[in-house]
């Protein structure tokens, strides 16, 4: 009966695939990449109703269930969704990639720093004044604009996942990108498009913005030599720091930004400020040092300031949260960025990330032209009464926000990937279940889980959901710590739970996954039906989309950590990057939320990951 109903059948996944670069042209690929398929109905519900089994009661499952039945009745409102769907999806390049902008980001009105824009902090740099953050941001600059002549001449290598090629489109959307504000839905902006793609940067110090032309009039970039003489012209002419910091007001709720960006763009000078910051490829924010925090708090300090600023107080308003990439300089030798969601993904990001800090590593053998280059240009603003309160406003959310956000870095230093590849599983997989560990022994329960997976093998794919809490990974996390279970019970527990994980993991990534698909079903009920169906109506899709525990993996080659915010108000952020031989991990909660607590899940988690390799050896022993 399984093949009648469409299921497709799991294919058995060896470990989890490295992407690989290949230089080639990456735009023949593009035309030939798959469209995201529409998965089928029978087996997206069926799967909705298994994940659903260790969150909810028996009673809670009997009336969803009931529910699915009349959802999925012969020629019912189910089969006529999946078809109008399924039309969508003939008609489209990706049924889904529009859809997901609007609803995941330019819909959302919450504030992008903290709620959807990841920071990423880089290993420490050992800076000991501004010169060396002026040397340091002058390199990084030009490795962002040696990966941009891989974009400008498309010779960026295509990446590819067991052996498939991905899609690469993402990358052509970080620079020279911006969000802007609307009052009830926002758009993004790509410069890179047009006739005249833009040649200057924003370097934003004290507060105050200023254009930086990066090229020179032969169309050469500026030498890092060059870069340097122009930042240290902008730190010169920005010292007193008694100027209104325009920048925080975009850190607001979006339809109180919405309504003051109006209010500051009706004045022709502000406007043409706002625009050239929109407009430049990116922006660099030089900031000023933080008070001095022992090495144990050093990360966690870091990766808020990369989040947020720390406040106006400190550098929330050096920044332009809606810009798409900002790199951070920080005068101590904190350095790393943020960035706006809605373009991209994680990955175009790490990968810039490895570029820029490799380019760095290099020393340069540049000439530097004896020509002299012109003052950048300071952008200037007319700040009426009417924008300073707006200003003060936005202040006073940035620093009751940045007081409520916990941020615990955790650097696992005992074991990385290789441990969990040496006995034959896979790294993320093995995470996940760590977490899922670490949550039920601080909550003695399990919660609705989180973690995105890419669907680049798609014409202009982006995420996928996979719910890492499954019956399975319930019964290990129950019987780890069961005194009546063997060891041997425990760790075949542990296998199976893993399997399942990467079983869902495939399916996800081979745009088969439960997420996505509902959505669109249910957008399809939104734009076609009068009412949505009771089966998105129902408490259990409310609890099953309530994701408690958000994470993502973060491969990088740097030895970076990226963060983000919780996606619920009593949730935890969790990003992590395996190294070889440790584990990055950020974790996020809100101080406001009484039941989460950073500090005590990263305690849970480390725990964790030590009782499993304990697990494991000892059982691996008497075999």
């Amino acid at each position: 009966n399984e093949t009648r109903t469409g299921l497709v059948k799991p294919c058995r996944l060896l470990s989890p695939l490295p992407v690989v670069q290949i230089s080639e042209r990456p735009l023949v690929h593009q035309e030939s990449l798959p469209k995201l398929p529409v998965p089928p109905l029978q087996q997206t519900c069926s799967r909705y109703l298994a994940s659903l089994e260790p969150l909810i009661s028996a009673e809670e499952m009997t009336h969803t269930r009931e529910l699915m039945d009349e959802f999925l009745r012969p020629g019912g409102i189910g089969e006529r969704l999946q078809k109008s769907l399924e039309r969508r999806a003939r008609k489209t390049e990706n049924w889904l990639s529009d859809w997901w902008m609007q609803w995941s980001y330019l819909d959302s009105r919450m504030p992008v720093a903290m709620y959807t824009s990841p920071g990423v902090v880089l290993p420490k740099m050992h800076l000991q004044d501004r010169q060396g953050q002026m040397r340091f941001a002058a390199k990084l600059i030009a490795g962002v604009l040696d990966f941009k002549s891989m974009i400008d001449s498309h010779t960026l290598p295509v990446e590819y996942l067991g052996g498939k090629p991905l899609c690469m489109d993402q990358y052509y959307q970080v620079l020279s990108s911006c969000r802007i504000p609307g009052p009830k839905r926002d758009t993004v902006v790509n410069y890179a498009v047009g006739k005249t793609p833009p040649t200057h940067i924003t370097v934003v110090h004290n507060f105050q913005f200023f254009v930086l032309d990066v090229y020179n009039s032969d169309g050469s970039p500026l030498t890092v030599d060059q870069l340097y003489v122009q930042l240290e012209k902008i730190w010169n002419s920005s010292l007193q720091s008694n100027k209104e910091p325009v920048g925080i007001l975009t850190s607001n709720h979006r339809n109180t930004w919405g309504k003051a960006y109006n209010n500051l763009i009706k004045d022709k000078t502000n406007k043409e400020s706002v625009r050239a910051i929109q407009k430049s490829i990116f922006t660099v924010c030089l900031d000023a040092p933080k008070p001095r925090v022992s090495d144990e708090m050093y990360f966690n300090k870091v990766a808020a300031q990369m989040l947020h600023g720390g406040g106006s107080r400190w550098n929330s308003g050096n920044r332009w949260f809606d810009k798409t990439l900002q790199f951070i300089i920080g005068e101590d030798g904190s350095c790393g960025l943020t960035y706006e969601h809605a373009p991209a993904e994680g990955p175009p990001i790490v990968f810039l990330v490895d570029h820029v800090v490799d380019y760095m590593k290099r020393s340069e053998m540049v000439r530097t032209p004896m020509i002299p280059l012109a003052m950048p240009q300071k952008l200037r603003f007319n700040i009426t009464p009417e924008i300073k309160k707006d200003i003060e406003k936005a202040k006073q959310n940035m620093n009751i926000m940045v007081n409520d956000l916990d941020v615990r870095v955790l650097n696992f230093t005992h074991y990385g990937r290789k441990f969990p590849r040496s006995h034959k599983m896979s790294p993320d997989a093995f995470i996940q279940m760590a977490l899922q560990l670490a949550y039920y022994r601080m909550y003695q329960t399990c919660c609705p889980t989180y973690e995105s997976a890419s669907l680049r093998m798609f014409k202009l794919g982006r995420t996928e959901a996979i719910r890492s809490t499954t019956t399975e990974s319930l019964q290990f996390t129950k019987a780890m710590d069961d005194p009546s279970k063997h060891n041997s019970e425990k760790a075949a527990l542990l296998e199976e739970a893993i399997k399942v994980h990467r079983k869902h993991t495939h399916m996800a990534i081979h745009g088969q996954g439960i997420e996505r698909h509902m959505l669109g079903l249910r957008m399809i009920a939104i734009e076609d039906l009068t009412s949505l169906p009771d089966i998105f109506m129902d408490t259990s899709f409310a609890v099953a989309s309530h994701f408690n525990l958000y994470t993502s993996q973060v491969g990088s080659k740097t030895d970076c950590v990226m963060c983000l915010g919780p996606m619920v108000p009593d949730g935890y952020g969790i990003c992590y990057n395996p190294m070889d031989d440790h584990i990055n991990f950020a974790v996020t909660a809100f101080n406001s939320c009484e039941e989460t607590n950073a500090t005590r899940l990263s305690q849970f988690l480390e725990d964790s990951l030590l009782d499993m390799k304990t697990l494991l050896e000892q059982v691996s022993k008497t075999q």
